[in-house]
Order: C-alpha cells, then structure tokens, then sequence
C-alpha cells in the first residue's frame, strides 16, 4: 500500500475529490490531512470521509514536526491542495520528488509568494490574458518553481470575472489532480 499524505491550508475541496478518487483504490490510500489552520474546511471534509486530520502550526512545520508527523503515517508521497506554507527544506529532503502542487495558472506566470486563489485570477484578467490553466508540479525551496508535470489550459472569457474563471480552474483541476497524482505514485 502506498499511502499520500494531503497538506491544506483551506475548504478542502481538491483534497475531497483526491480522498474520494482513492477511497476504494487497491494500492494507494490517503493515510492523512495536515492543515496548518484549526479552522479549515478541509478539517470537516477529510473526518466526514474518514481520513484522519492532524493540525499543526505554523512553527511545526519550521521546528521539523510536520515531517515527524508524515513518517509516523508511513507517508510515501505528498499532495499539496491549496496548502499556504513554504515546505520546510527538512521535508524537501526526506521526500525528494515526492511532493506535488496545484498551482490555478500557466507557471511560471503569477506564481510565487502570496499568489494563490482569486489574486491570481484578478492578475490573469488584469493582463489580458487569452488562456489560463493549471500546473501541477514537483516542489523545490522556492514558490512555484519545481518542475512541471501537467498544464491543462482553459480560455479567458471576455467577460470573465475572477469568480467564473476560477469555476473552469477548478474544473481542471477537479479533472486532472487525483489522476495526475495517481499515475506519480503508481510509477514509483
């Protein structure tokens, strides 16, 4: 059994549709949420489908007990949905290309520090951009700069407000993300 290991820092809704995607999967199982708020959605969402949820701090993460918690879970590989944190170099080490983001743009445009949710659909329509997207990809030290497994694109609408173009975001991601991940892990 491989078992993955989501880091959320929000509603959770990517990190529901990977726990539902390998909820009766032979081989891989979502072993465990971590969230850095004791406030987050992703809390609700992960226990009412049976995954257990472990919060930790902020400083947990830079004191090395995020990690700590992810060994103790047996935790082969890392999905990050919609997780706020830079990720701490002692958990680059012990899981090297084997933690993946979600990114709700065409990196490397509008990634980087501070640049997630609606500030970047407000950036995308605030170039004029024609397409807009995901990318899913590998984690480094730095913002959005890890090597890019999937871009999935979807056109700007003339029309476009941040809200309806982060609804066809979504929907790539929705899409994509739980086969994506599925397909690294059963390639390990």
């Amino acid at each position: 059994m491989k078992n993955i290991a989501i880091l959320a820092s929000g509603e959770g809704t990517n990190a529901e549709r990977i726990i539902r995607h390998f909820a009766t999967h032979p081989v891989v199982k979502v072993a465990v949420v971590v969230t850095n708020k004791a406030d987050a959605g992703v809390i609700r969402r992960a226990e009412s489908l049976g995954v257990p949820v472990e919060v930790l701090l902020p400083s947990a993460f830079r004191e090395g007990r995020a990690t700590e918690v992810l060994h103790r879970y047996d935790t082969d590989f890392v999905v990050l949905a919609g997780f706020l944190l830079r990720i701490p170099d002692d958990m680059l080490t012990a899981y090297p290309q084997a933690i993946v983001n979600i990114h709700p743009s065409l990196l490397p445009k509008y990634g980087g520090k501070g640049m997630y949710g609606s500030r970047v659909h407000e950036a995308v329509l605030s170039a004029g951009e024609p397409e807009s997207g995901i990318t899913i990809h590998y984690i480094n030290e730095h913002y959005d700069e890890g090597g890019i497994i999937l871009q999935a694109r979807c056109p700007v609408m003339p029309d476009d407000t941040p809200d309806t173009l982060a609804t066809r975001v979504h929907q790539l991601e929705y899409e994509h993300y739980p086969k994506v991940v599925e397909k690294l892990l059963l390639s390990m």
